[in-house]
């Protein structure tokens, strides 16, 4: 598609808008549908990239993550945006959040992967909390007795990180403790789900003997 200058100006500004009203990312296929010509993706990269530079300083900002494009409020200004609801989010649990770092770093692992690296008994109520949040998913089962299931995150994980691709999740060793990594952090305190409490679990017992409830002890190991 040929254009000239203002008639780039004129899409740039229809982009603009539906991404300003789209409650999700939308897709290169799904903005092209705005127009009745065809507009190649190199010309939508390069309008969407220009208006990302457009709203460049403000307290908006337009990201690309792996659902598509959307528009962002900064994360420095989160804290300010959160007086006008100062009622405290429920978080997850340090059980939840090294459950879930596991599962992004170790891809794709059944609940058994994630017990020997834990070196507690996984609940089932953590693993149903990641799915209803949308982070994790079953996406098959491994062919041993018994076919675990096996689990991996997902779209929603990355675009609630506003990554685009897992290459982007920071190394591993950089995270120190799990559930101080800033975007973790952030995921567990924005969200509106269920508190599951860290003492919920139980801790990893010998072979042949019960797992008995852990009543809040010495923290859960972190996985290095």
């Amino acid at each position: 598609m040929d254009s000239q200058p203002s008639e780039l100006a004129e899409i740039k500004k229809i982009l603009e808008t539906a991404l300003l009203a789209s409650a999700e990312p939308l897709t290169l296929n799904e903005l092209k549908k705005l127009f009745e010509d065809d507009l190649g993706n190199e010309t939508l990269r390069k309008l969407l990239d220009d208006l990302r530079e457009d709203w460049q300083g403000r307290g908006v900002e337009l990201v690309q993550v792996a659902s598509g494009w959307r528009f962002r409020t900064r994360p420095e200004l989160q804290s300010h945006l959160q007086r006008l609801s100062p009622q405290k989010p429920p978080k997850y649990s340090r059980a939840v959040m090294e459950t879930l770092a596991i599962i992004a770093y170790r891809q794709p692992v059944t609940r058994g992967d994630i017990e020997d690296i834990r070196g507690v008994v996984v609940s089932t109520n953590i693993i149903k909390a990641l799915e209803a949040r949308g982070w994790i998913d079953v996406v098959g089962h491994r062919e041993v007795p018994g076919r675990p299931a096996l689990y991996a995150t997902t779209r929603q994980f990355l675009d609630d990180l506003n990554l685009r691709s897992l290459d982007e999740l920071p190394p591993l060793e950089e995270l120190g403790t799990l559930v101080a990594e800033p975007d973790l952090a952030t995921l567990a305190a924005a969200d509106e789900g269920v508190d599951e409490d860290a003492s919920g679990e139980a801790a990893a017992a010998p072979a042949g003997e019960p797992a008995a409830d852990d009543p809040g002890g010495p923290e859960d190991p972190v996985l290095h």
